[in-house]
């Protein structure tokens, strides 16, 4: 009886000291985070996730220190970009209702680039490109009013989405024509790149709907050398690069694409030795030093489009020559950061990497991050 008692008195003052801890507990109020305010080297790395593809990823990294900041689901091969602005990330994707199987969904998700919240989602014909996140198959009018939506079924057509209504407006054919180049001094226009070399031009009305329509002369020979389907611009100056090493460049300001000119990348040495652009995103673009930045591999063949890089080559577009050459670190996509210091950025998907360059006062490796992701492929800037 007087261990009971004991035991008795001990679990009252177990609960009394509980009791007192209860009455000075504050619960903690659930919050969004929100991220640090953006730099000019902060990336977005489209990651397929090839082996689970329904469920694909989105990484937000600080590449200045190669900090993991935040991730975005994509769902099924899923197409991102930023707005204009920088304040709303977009992505173009398809979900399924039995995760591999069943009605099938196709939609533009908006989120909150700072708290990566989802703003919004505007359903979209299903009908989406479902293949790699290639820069161009998802583009915004520099106005920021209408999203551009790649599609395949697979004949390709072009989706377009306004963003102030939050609705879908049209789809417009592009027959044989792949791409979305957006015009940078107007707000309604864009351009494609058709299977046989020409340029395809569509201009919008205020509603986002076809005006017309009109194409170029032809840019390049799709049987001799055809073009990735990447490309790089300063305004409405589009540079494509060819599987040869071919630089050509075209205007896409107005109504119809006006062909500028062409050079090769390679001297007679670099052709003996078969040195070839490889990869998904294979050339990158420093606006503000006059640089291109090119993955480049030797002993290059019919097919070796995709090889990953030995070297990155640094071209002046003013005097239109090789001026530096660096290791390559296997890169397959390449991309610049804004800002006044600008950095290069690569993937090197054999270790799933992420690579940083500094680009002034040399080009030169800078730091590297290797399981980075499952399938990354494309680096989008902030």
């Amino acid at each position: 009886m007087h261990t009971t008692k004991k035991i008795g008195l001990a679990a009252l003052l177990a609960l009394g000291a509980l009791g007192a801890r209860a009455a000075d507990f504050v619960p903690e109020e659930v919050t969004v985070g929100v991220l640090p305010p953006a730099t000019p080297y902060r990336l977005y790395v489209s990651d397929v996730a090839i082996s689970h593809i329904v469920d694909g990823r989105l990484h937000i990294v600080e590449g200045d220190t190669m900090k993991y900041a935040g991730i975005v689901g994509t769902g099924l091969t899923g197409l991102s970009t930023l707005s204009p602005d920088r304040s709303e990330l977009y992505v173009a994707t398809t979900y399924l209702s039995k995760l591999n199987r069943g009605t099938r969904t196709d939609q533009v998700d908006v989120y909150d680039s700072r708290t990566l919240m989802l703003k919004a989602e505007i359903e979209i014909p299903p009908k989406h490109a479902q293949a790699l996140p290639y820069k161009g198959t998802i583009a915004v009018t520099p106005d920021g009013r209408f999203i551009i939506v790649q599609n395949a079924t697979p004949a390709s057509s072009i989706t377009i989405v306004d963003r102030r209504s939050a609705k879908f407006v049209t789809e417009v054919p592009t027959p044989g024509c792949w791409g979305i180049l957006p015009a940078q001094g107007v707000a309604n226009r864009f351009t494609t790149v058709c299977g046989d070399g020409t340029l395809l031009t569509v201009t919008l009305d205020a509603e986002g709907k076809p005006a017309g329509q009109q194409r170029s002369e032809r840019l390049f020979d799709p049987d001799q050398d055809p073009v990735f389907t990447q490309t790089e611009n300063n305004g409405d100056t589009y540079h494509f690069l060819s599987f040869n090493g071919q630089l050509r460049t075209a205007n896409l300001g107005g109504p119809v694409a006006k062909i500028e000119g062409a050079w090769s990348l390679l001297t007679d040495e670099d052709r003996k030795a078969n040195w070839r652009p490889g990869g998904y995103q294979p050339f990158a673009l420093n606006v503000a030093a006059g640089r291109l930045y090119v993955a480049m591999h030797p002993n290059g063949a019919e097919g070796s489009h995709k090889n990953p890089a030995a070297e990155i080559w640094a071209f002046d577009l003013a005097t239109k020559q090789r001026v530096e050459r660096v290791e390559g670190n296997n890169a397959v996509s390449l991309a610049v950061s804004r800002g006044p210091n600008p950095m290069l950025f690569a993937i090197d998907p054999l270790s799933a990497g992420l690579v940083s360059y500094a680009t002034a006062p040399k080009l030169a490796v800078g730091k590297r991050v290797d399981g980075f992701g499952e399938a990354p492929i494309l680096i989008e800037t902030h």
